[in-house]
């Protein structure tokens, strides 16, 4: 073909493309684009509404750790359940509480929007949280009792508090999926004061939930254990109520963003369309790709990258010359598109954050036992190593402190141009400590044996304090940014499910500290030796497990830092 015949067959298909823009795709696209310019016409954000969301969080972590912190207590004390059944139902519990999340998000992207999914779920967990005390002041048979009424008894106080319990589970679930990324709307993405203001927002947030489980880490669960379960329980109650009540107060502060259909179903359609037109070849000129055209509309601009998918907006001879295209499944927008390749980017950066969460995930866990067989007093004063976490959430909110106050506007003045710190940059920084995080407690193990073998003393846990300053930095400058990064690339149409994903390298993260720690334990175990995480840690090796948790931590950072340099920000443009 000369190049005339060329330039003319591009501006065929030009003139069809732009002939075309408001028909193609079917009525889907149509509403899909008039619920997007809905968006643009909601209210102005007021500064009132993100301290209001702040302080519903404040309340909903009370909340779910004041009944999650001694879940297997109560299970194993009152309900007279096995040591075994008892972790069992616990982490059941935890699992459905992180995995309901997801479900959430997906139901807000695609019918209920973040406000309708956070009033919905406040009430189901209000429900739950009733339930729970309802349960809790209900007799309880008595461990040996086999009769008949005793059986009727403990089914029914059984049947009442585990509704509750699960009922909690989903509500929370729904809170977590919305309530952040609610609170993200709120700020206007256009405006550089706005996302510093957001970027604190993410930071304060944070906090907020670390202020939750300290609060219910003493209060609520020392009045459980030496006053009365129903109290503690109907604490908990009195939270959700209070959050409730505000969340209403707050509904005409509050800047809504409009669902913008199922993010799910999108991905599935431009996979089958890019199967579809898999004989087709693409355009030299990516402007004759399909979209849909507004001039009040930001579209994703388009990218080089994972090409064979671009076959999914390639507009074919035979539905130009028709003047429609009948089904989103044959044919897409270039801007949905452009969101698969955004989710592929962002999978190998979340998969990075659950080994990372393995590794911190020894804060709750191997830190604790550690602790247990060091010398607990420090002066007058007898420290339980669990205690110790209260320190590393203070560290939290002075290493929030300094990232904000120092060393951002630090990188401004070395950095070329005024830029400051990228968000990929601040992720990497928390991985990088979590190397040295763990690498400090292997130390530690190390010496902490070498006293105990050689002069029978035990270490001071104070020795523990300056890790878990290091773990608070990375926690600080990981989990807080990540939920910041995932919240900015997210597609409009995808900002609470990829929120959801954020927060599950948490949960996943459990299950793997778990899955390495007893391969680890079983691994090492001799037939005569103990391994290297016995019962008796005086004779194991736990400092060995912490440099096997430095190297995986290591080879976690090479990678995410391969995948972040590949990495392409999300890119906006304006029609005209």
């Amino acid at each position: 073909m000369d190049e005339d015949s060329a330039a003319a067959a591009a501006g065929h298909h030009a003139s069809l493309l732009v002939k075309n823009d408001a028909s193609c795709s079917g009525d889907e696209s149509q509403s899909l684009l008039e619920a997007r310019e809905s968006q643009l016409k909601t209210k102005q954000s007021d500064w009132r509404a993100p301290p209001i969301i702040l302080g519903l969080e404040c309340l909903e972590s009370m909340a779910f750790n004041g009944i999650a912190t001694n879940l297997v207590v109560y299970i194993r004390s009152v309900l007279h359940g096995s040591i075994a059944s008892s972790a069992s139902t616990s982490s059941l519990w935890y699992g459905t509480s992180f995995f309901v999340p997801i479900l959430g998000a997906t139901i807000a992207d695609t019918y209920w929007g973040n406000y309708k999914t956070v009033l919905i779920s406040f009430i189901m967990y209000l429900l739950g949280t009733i339930l729970i005390t309802v349960g809790s002041l209900m007799p309880s048979a008595p461990a040996l009792c086999n009769t008949e009424s005793c059986s009727s008894t403990n089914e029914i106080k059984h049947l009442v508090y585990f509704s509750g319990l699960y009922l909690t589970a989903i509500g929370c679930g729904g809170v977590r999926s919305a309530l952040l990324p609610l609170g993200a709307d709120q700020f206007n993405s256009g405006s550089s004061l706005d996302m510093q203001k957001r970027r604190n927002f993410f930071s304060f947030f944070y906090i907020c939930v670390i202020f939750g489980v300290i609060t219910s880490g003493t209060i609520v669960v020392w009045i459980q254990e030496n006053v009365n379960w129903a109290i503690g329980y109907g604490i908990a109650t009195s939270c959700i109520a209070l959050a409730l009540i505000g969340f209403l107060v707050g509904t005409p502060l509050f800047r809504r963003n409009e669902p913008h259909g199922s993010p799910v179903k999108s991905v599935c359609q431009v996979i089958v369309a890019s199967f579809r037109n898999i004989s087709l070849e693409l355009p030299a000129d990516s402007s004759l790709l399909y979209e849909i055209r507004s001039k009040s509309e930001p579209r994703l601009a388009h990218t080089d990258d994972f090409r064979f998918l671009d076959k999914a907006a390639i507009m074919s001879d035979l539905n130009l010359d028709q003047g429609s295209c009948t089904s989103p499944w044959k044919i897409c927008t270039i801007t949905q598109v452009e969101e698969l390749k955004i989710l592929i980017r962002l999978l190998p950066v979340w998969a990075t954050g659950i080994f990372f969460c393995a590794a911190i995930s020894q804060m709750h866990t191997t830190l604790i036992q550690q602790g247990t067989v060091m010398n607990t007093t420090i002066g007058p004063l007898s420290i339980p190593p669990a205690s110790l976490y209260s320190f590393e959430v203070i560290c939290v909110t002075l290493w929030v402190f300094i990232m904000n106050k120092a060393i951002i506007p630090a990188t401004r003045t070395c950095l070329a141009n005024g830029a400051e710190m990228t968000q990929l940059q601040r992720i990497g920084v928390g991985r990088f400590l979590m190397i040295f995080a763990m690498a400090m407690a292997a130390f530690l193990e190390t010496k902490r044996l070498e006293s105990v073998r050689e002069e029978g003393e035990p270490l001071s846990i104070a020795w523990q304090l300056p890790q878990y300053f290091v773990i608070a930095g990375a926690e600080c400058f990981t989990i807080i940014t990540q939920l910041e990064f995932f919240h900015s690339q997210a597609p409009d149409s995808m900002k609470s499910m990829l929120t959801a994903f954020a927060l599950l390298t948490t949960a996943l993260g459990n299950y793997l500290s778990s899955a390495i720690i007893t391969f680890i334990a079983r691994v090492t175990r001799t037939w005569h030796g103990p391994g290297w995480i016995p019962d008796d840690l005086n004779e194991g090796h736990l400092d060995y497990y912490y440099w096997c948790l430095a190297v995986i931590s290591s080879v976690n950072f090479i990678v995410y830092v391969y995948f972040a340099s590949k990495y392409r920000l999300k890119k906006a443009v304006i029609q005209v």
